[in-house]
């Protein structure tokens, strides 16, 4: 049965449409991950950081942009994705570039 037939028997039957549920942060993270990678080619190599952002989500995800050896000197950059509440990615800006090695100043 389709969502609109579902739809459709509720209210035949005096009850309300059924609310579309919402997906799960884990869900959100892998498919904005997913997605991420499919626009732009580049693998994740972490989540850094993830909250709700009004309906929607923000995460930070880290990403390898130049491998190099030894591994502590590669360059990583942190990209902020935005995502619907639907789990779809709606933007994403790169916010910083660093070498793996290095530590932020405190």
């Amino acid at each position: 049965m389709t969502e609109r037939q579902n739809s459709d028997a509720d209210q035949t039957r005096g009850r309300e449409p059924r609310a579309k549920k919402k997906p799960s942060m884990a869900r959100v993270i892998r498919g904005a991950v997913q997605q991420f990678g499919e626009l732009t080619g580049k693998q994740a190599d972490g989540v850094s950081g993830v909250r709700r952002e009004g309906e929607g989500w923000s995460l930070l995800v880290d990403v390898v942009e130049l491998e190099r050896i030894p591994s502590t000197t590669t360059v990583i950059a942190t990209y902020r994705l935005d995502v619907t509440a639907d789990g779809e990615l709606d933007g994403y800006e790169r916010l910083r570039r660093y070498v793996r090695g290095s530590v932020d100043p405190s």
